[in-house]
């Protein structure tokens, strides 16, 4: 069984260029197939049209937009957020929303601990010295003007315990760090403690950030909570912009309350030159590339091609909402 046109909606944000990543693979499953680089708002419901299948990233599908375009009846999801998509409407059409789950586990902790290591390590910092010359002077053989520190016995304090928190625990145990979990819910057989988000705050040398935003954890990260933390502590988001507040942690980072940021997700993507960010001490941003490792992307190609074949063949999976 095939749909009768599928519409991808925003595939550059899934490759950087042609010649990487393909959506022909979803060619098969329609018997047409629409492809669009990015699509803005208001273009969607006239790119949409009367096809049944849509696939996105970030695309906004709202009431509007299903209301404008009543053939659809598979939405699937290029990540594993959904708050892009309205699930009401969604829920009041039968039409499944299928995302993809978990997919990028591995590589968001590979990068949470590359921060990490950069800044106990100090190895970029090094490499430049010695790209530089400064070694080239140095007195003695080893020349270590910067202070590095072991990862044994820091404690690291966990906000959400998730696959990706699980991964990052698991991996800082393997370190020898001192693990806490903070967590809305408490989870089954945890082996490590579990405290309040209060003390994460107070605790931490590392604290991390692995939690959705919602009402509850917006700003989650503020001015009273940061001025909590140890001076020496490092604060790292890997999960979503909002739960930061922006302007709070600039002013913890210039006046030395904190040691380092260390962000791959901001409030408003991407950066612009108003982010309070900006140009803050010791902040370390990276463009929301968590989830872009080639591998992992392609694995989230493969969830979301199965997902479709699921749907067409009548059994839809990893759906979101109550259909």
């Amino acid at each position: 069984m095939k749909a009768e046109r599928l519409v991808i909606l925003d595939w550059d944000t899934m490759a950087y260029n042609a010649e990487e990543l393909s959506p022909k693979r979803f060619a098969p499953l329609a018997c047409r197939m629409d492809v669009y680089g990015l699509t803005k708002p208001e273009e969607t419901a006239a790119r949409i049209g009367d096809a049944d299948a849509v696939i996105c990233n970030k695309v906004l599908i709202t009431r509007e937009i299903m209301e404008q375009c009543p053939n659809i009846r598979y939405i699937g999801i290029l990540a594993t957020g959904y708050n892009n998509v309205d699930l009401a409407a969604a829920d009041e059409r039968k039409i499944p929303v299928c995302n993809a789950g978990s997919y990028s586990t591995d590589a968001v902790a590979q990068l949470v601990f590359s921060y990490i290591l950069d800044h106990y390590e100090q190895t970029a910092r090094y490499i430049r010295a010695v790209k530089e010359g400064e070694w080239h002077t140095s007195r003695t053989f080893s020349y270590f003007p910067f202070i590095t520190q072991e990862l044994a016995g820091k404690r690291l304090c966990i906000i959400g315990y998730g696959s990706i928190g699980k991964k990052v625990a698991k991996i800082a145990d393997a370190f020898g760090m001192k693990i806490a979990i903070a967590t809305r819910t408490a989870p089954i057989d945890c082996p490590y403690p579990l405290i309040t988000v209060e003390e994460a705050f107070t605790q931490a040398d590392v604290l991390t950030l692995h939690c959705p935003l919602t009402e509850q954890t917006k700003h989650l990260v503020n001015e009273i909570r940061l001025a909590k933390m140890k001076p020496g502590a490092i604060l790292i988001n890997t999960s979503r912009g909002g739960t930061v507040d922006e302007q709070a942690l600039a002013d913890a980072l210039n006046t030395g309350k904190i040691a380092a940021a260390y962000l791959d997700v901001i409030d408003k993507e991407p950066m612009t030159a108003e982010t309070p960010l900006n140009g803050a001490q010791n902040c370390f941003i990276t463009p929301h590339i968590g989830w872009t490792p080639h591998d992992t992307r392609a694995r989230l190609l493969d969830i979301t091609e199965a997902n479709l074949k699921a749907w067409l063949g009548g059994k839809p999976q990893n759906v979101v909402n109550c259909v």
